[in-house]
């Protein structure tokens, strides 16, 4: 048999079959050449690490404390517009909030000392070393504020303790939106634009359900009007998340990441429309308002520590968004359409 040979007009006595393929059209498109990739990882496992935090203890600590940062500012607002007994209610419901949180977070570390370990630098583009010592500002100023309430000593410092505590609760109540975002769970770093805002959004509505839960009637007006700020950032943060990110968002809305999301934002409205509409006049309603927003902001948080957990399970949610960005990132560099 005659060997093939390269001439100027192509190939000359070509073996049927051991020719490598170099492509084709079809329809007027370039064939493809190799399969459609699937997303199977190396021995099965997932392509990142998944989070090591375990549930109640970092959902615990995400919702309570929120609650506490954000009841400082309440009991703030209750105290500068003389409404004491909302004001003794945000100043226990942050000290209570506070002890919670670091109980989950301790119990997660497994040995206290490992916290304190945290406060031996501080490192400001960590956001774990940035809320350690948050917390460490924040606590002292929540306890004490809640001291004073209780035992009627030094009134003038617990004032001032309570409106420190309330400079530093906004950051105490968002900024472990931007620890999840940190990480490279897709279903949390994806969404690093709006989380902190979700995340003191729904720290919001279970303060104000706090504060309608216990006081008055004829004080709750500063609860009523944080509930229906705090369902409305809630909702928009995470309709304007959730569209940004794409096939990321899929966690959000499915399994039980997803019945979790959807019972946390229906509680909430269900809360804040009460709240709105009964709560100045029935104190029943009121309760009943405040402990629908306060579940519903667990639900929140739970459903997020949820979908960061199932996101991190499936290469999908990893491997796509990189290829789209290596993609656009390649159309940059050769002003054409990558290939393929």
């Amino acid at each position: 048999m005659t060997p093939p040979e390269v001439t100027r007009q192509g190939v000359a006595n070509p073996r049927p079959g051991r020719q490598a393929p170099t492509g084709g059209r079809r329809g007027g498109a370039e064939a493809a050449m190799v399969p459609e990739a699937t997303f199977d990882s190396y021995y099965g496992k997932p392509v990142i690490n998944q989070p090591v935090w375990e549930s109640p203890d970092i959902p615990g600590y995400f919702y309570f404390g929120g609650l506490a940062g954000a009841s400082s500012v309440m009991a703030a607002a209750a105290e500068a517009s003389r409404r004491p007994r909302l004001a003794r209610a945000s100043k226990l419901a942050a000290a209570g909030g506070l002890g919670l949180s670091l109980l989950g977070l301790i119990h997660d570390l497994g040995r206290p000392e490992r916290f304190l370990n945290m406060l031996r630098v501080f490192k400001p583009t960590s956001p774990m070393s940035v809320g350690s010592w948050l917390l460490s500002i924040y606590g002292p100023l929540a306890v004490a504020a809640a001291g004073s309430e209780v035992t009627g000593w030094f009134p003038r410092a617990g004032t001032a303790a309570a409106f420190g505590a309330a400079l530093v609760g906004p950051a105490v109540a968002s900024y472990t939106g931007v620890l999840v975002a940190d990480t490279a769970v897709p279903a949390w770093h994806e969404g690093h634009r709006e989380m902190p805002y979700v995340f003191v959004s729904s720290a919001a509505v279970a303060a104000a359900g706090a504060g309608l839960l216990s006081a008055p009637v004829a004080e709750n007006a500063p609860a009523r009007r944080m509930a229906a700020i705090g369902v409305a950032g809630e909702l928009a943060g995470s309709a304007l998340m959730e569209r940004r990110m794409g096939l990321v968002a899929e966690p959000y809305r499915r399994g039980k990441a997803g019945a979790l999301v959807r019972a946390g934002q229906g509680l909430a409205v269900v809360g804040a429309a009460g709240a709105a509409l009964a709560g100045r006049r029935s104190r029943l309603a009121a309760a009943l308002s405040g402990l629908a927003l306060m579940v519903g902001s667990a639900c929140t948080k739970w459903g997020i520590f949820e979908a960061g957990l199932a996101s991190a399970r499936d290469p999908r949610y990893t491997v796509v968004p990189q290829r789209q960005r290596a993609g656009t990132v390649g159309e940059h560099r050769t002003g054409q359409p990558p290939p393929g």
